[in-house]
């Protein structure tokens, strides 16, 4: 890849999420702890954040702990949990800097408490700014989102406060944590690996998909400008025909 990455910031992705994947194996691959590659991948978050704003992308959606993570070693959880927060802390100012809004999606209430307060402070802090909007995506899982949003649905539903009658693809969206965000227009997942791992589901439906075998702290500025020009050079066609869509 080269410096002269020509990108059409007329037909910018609006939202831009990401699988950070392979922190682990980076770490591996160089002789040292799980940990080692976390810290290092809190490096291409700053790294990737900022390019997002810099070319004007609207939301950026980053899979920083899954609801599946919980179940891997006490230990790793602790310090996952204990490196984000601390992140999220230490950037807080940059990204106000950088009129960068911060939130965050998923089951927070699984989130320890000493974390979860920290986090907020965070998103308040930031919740005046009116660039980019960062989306971590904590505890998430896309199925336990969709539950809760069928859950909300049924108690309004009991409640007469939703007519079934109307429920719509919108009527869904609105339920979800993503409620008031376009959904993604491209997925980006690094590490190689070929699957979704339970990330937005609902919301990409007709999501251009990139998958780069690049490691996540190894994943850099020019490569998702790279991946953002790739995306540009597809025809999105939403169920319709090149043709149709070039006539419109």
């Amino acid at each position: 890849m080269t410096n002269d990455i020509q990108i059409d910031y007329a037909k910018l992705p609006s939202h831009i999420a990401i699988i950070m994947d392979g922190n682990g194996r980076w770490a591996k691959a160089r002789g040292l702890e799980r940990s080692a590659g976390h810290i290092e991948g809190v490096k291409s978050v700053r790294r990737i954040t900022e390019e997002a704003a810099r070319l004007g992308v609207k939301f950026l959606t980053l899979y920083t702990f899954s609801t599946e993570n919980w179940n891997r070693p006490q230990d790793e959880v602790d310090a996952l949990m204990s490196l984000i927060v601390s992140a999220i802390e230490r950037e807080t100012p940059d990204l106000i800097k950088n009129n960068i809004r911060l939130r965050a999606i998923g089951n927070l209430e699984r989130v320890p408490s000493y974390a979860l307060n920290r986090l907020k402070k965070c998103i308040e802090d930031t919740s005046h700014c009116t660039g980019l909007t960062l989306v971590v995506a904590l505890s998430y899982s896309a199925r336990w989102e969709i539950v809760e949003a069928v859950r909300k649905m049924a108690n309004d539903a009991i409640s007469g406060t939703l007519n079934p009658e109307n429920i719509s693809e919108e009527t869904i969206s609105e339920y979800l944590t993503t409620a008031q965000m376009p959904d993604p227009d491209l997925l980006i997942r690094t590490g190689g690996d070929m699957r979704i791992s339970n990330f937005l589901l609902y919301q990409i439906a007709y999501t251009e998909i990139i998958v780069t075998p690049t490691y996540w702290p190894d994943y850099s500025g020019e490569e998702f400008r790279a991946n953002i020009a790739q995306y540009q050079s597809r025809q999105r066609r939403f169920g319709l025909t090149g043709d149709q869509i070039e006539t419109t």
